[in-house]
């Protein structure tokens, strides 16, 4: 005991215990469901941008172009979403010993550095457009496709969000808000394509691509910041470790139970703790397992998102020697 070592009780023990059961069931649940919505998003996005590229060409609307380019960059966003909660639900091993949770932050960040893409080209194509405005042929065929574009992309955002943040998937929650934009854009394109024909302001079907460019910029933004933080390992909430450290110390007060420290590593899905105690170096190590397996589920019991818990011990004795030092 006179040299700080980690214990990790749920690597030593024969069995889980019911909560750690419960608690991965939920990540393959949730896994599992966001697989599906993000499955049926691609189908989806694929049909809705299809048809608007269509009824772009055939109108000469810039801003059904857009919104169709928008949409068939979204399916593309999904896949990869997709494809990284697909990774995500692969268990440990060797080479990742703490599992493939962040490959769900990484494929946000492509889905985002995507965004940020296909934005540029849009506002380009935007800008082109109105310096030389011209008619759209077909308004109330354009019309139509944007409405039931946009009424599909919200129902489907929506669901999509529901799932997202009832499992703390980070990948679906830019993957929903990604899905919001594109329902929104379609009814800015509709107001857009409406105001272009009907009262003559042929600039109109520019200015709504532009502003579509500019909710996938916004959007972009939001998911690359938070994406980037968790791949960087940063805490958002610092509080929490405080927060964390008092509970234990209030809680085990009669042992007593000194932390040292609590460092929280976020990795998308669920977040890691590495907890730094004090305890008498003559401790029995059965002793101290009892004592790491408590402060592991009285952490659990108030923080749900965190999934591993590393209980690190440093004997009180070696710890007075080191300070006289």
């Amino acid at each position: 005991m006179d040299e700080p070592y980690a214990v990790d009780v749920a690597q030593r023990r024969a069995s889980p215990t019911a909560d750690e059961i419960a608690r991965a069931s939920n990540i393959a649940e949730g896994l599992k469901a966001g697989r599906r919505i993000a499955k049926i998003s691609v189908i989806t996005l694929v049909a809705i941008g299809v048809a608007e590229l269509v009824v772009g060409q055939i109108s000469g609307s810039i801003v059904a172009t857009a919104d169709g380019i928008d949409s068939i960059s979204d399916a593309m966003i999904s896949l990869i979403v997709f494809v990284g909660l697909t990774l995500a639900g692969r268990p440990a091993t060797k080479k990742f010993p703490f599992g493939y949770y962040k490959v769900e932050s990484f494929a946000a960040l492509l889905a985002a550095i995507g965004m940020v893409a296909i934005g540029a080209f849009i506002l380009y194509h935007s800008y082109s457009s109105l310096t030389n405005p011209h008619e759209i042929e077909q308004p109330w065929i354009t019309m139509a496709v944007l409405a039931g574009a946009g009424a599909i992309s919200l129902h489907r955002a929506f669901q999509m969000r529901q799932i997202a943040k009832k499992y703390d998937l980070l990948s679906l929650k830019t993957d929903a808000k990604n899905s919001i934009k594109d329902g929104s854009a379609s009814v800015i394109g509709f107001i857009s394509v409406l105001i272009a024909t009907q009262f003559g302001f042929l600039q109109m079907d520019a200015i709504g691509g532009m502003i579509i460019a500019g909710y996938i910029f916004s959007v972009a933004y939001m998911s690359l910041r938070q994406s980037s933080l968790i791949l960087v390992d940063a805490w958002q909430n610092p509080g929490v470790s405080d927060t964390i450290k008092q509970m234990i110390e209030s809680k085990f007060k009669d042992e007593p139970v000194k932390v040292r420290s609590v460092f929280l590593r976020p990795t998308g899905m669920a977040a890691h703790a590495e907890v730094h105690i004090e305890v008498d170096g003559n401790k029995k190590l059965a002793d101290f397992e009892i004592l790491s397996l408590r402060i592991q589920n009285l952490v659990r019991s108030k923080f749900r998102s965190i999934d591993r818990i590393s209980v690190i011990p440093h004997s009180k004795q070696f710890t007075r020697q080191t300070e006289s030092l």
